[in-house]
C-alpha cells in the first residue's frame, strides 16, 4: 500500500480511495435503510404500549415501547441520515468526496470513516460552533 500523502499536498482523495469510502457509504446505507424500515414498521402498527403497564415491563421492553413520537423523530432523523449518505455518494461520483465545503482541504480519512457523510473538517466545524 502507497504511504500516505500529506493532506496539504492532495487535492482531492484518488479513485481507490473514493471506492473504499463508497464501500464504506453502501454498507452504512443498507443498515440505515434497515433501521429506517424498522422504525416506519413500528409507528404503522403503532404504539402498543399500555399506558397502564407497570414501569418495570417498559424498562424491561426498551426500544420496543418508544412512543409513536419518539418513533417518528427517530424515523425522520434516520431519513436525513440516509440522505447525507447518498449526497456523499454524489460527491464521490463527482470526485468531490471529502473534500471541506469551508477550507476546500482534504478532511482527514479517520474523521471520513467515523462520519463519511461530513462535509466539514473538524475545523472548521469548531468554528462554525464557535459561532453559534
Amino acid at each position: 500500500m502507497s504511504m500516505e500523502v500529506n493532506n496539504t499536498e492532495k487535492t482531492r482523495y484518488s479513485d481507490e480511495e473514493l471506492e473504499e469510502f463508497k464501500a464504506l457509504i453502501n454498507e452504512r446505507l443498507a443498515q440505515a435503510r434497515k433501521d429506517l424500515a424498522l422504525l416506519q414498521e413500528n409507528i404503522a402498527n403503532g404504539d402498543n404500549s399500555d399506558d397502564t403497564a407497570p414501569t418495570f415491563k417498559i424498562l424491561e421492553e426498551g426500544a420496543a415501547v418508544l412512543s409513536k413520537e419518539e418513533n417518528s423523530a427517530l424515523a425522520v432523523r434516520q431519513a436525513k441520515y440516509i440522505q447525507n449518505l447518498e449526497n456523499a455518494l454524489i460527491r464521490i461520483e463527482n470526485k468531490t468526496y471529502g473534500i471541506c465545503r469551508v477550507t476546500g482541504k482534504l478532511i482527514p480519512k479517520e474523521r471520513l470513516r467515523a462520519v463519511p457523510h461530513a462535509t466539514l473538517s473538524v475545523e472548521a466545524k469548531m468554528n462554525q460552533n464557535k459561532k453559534k
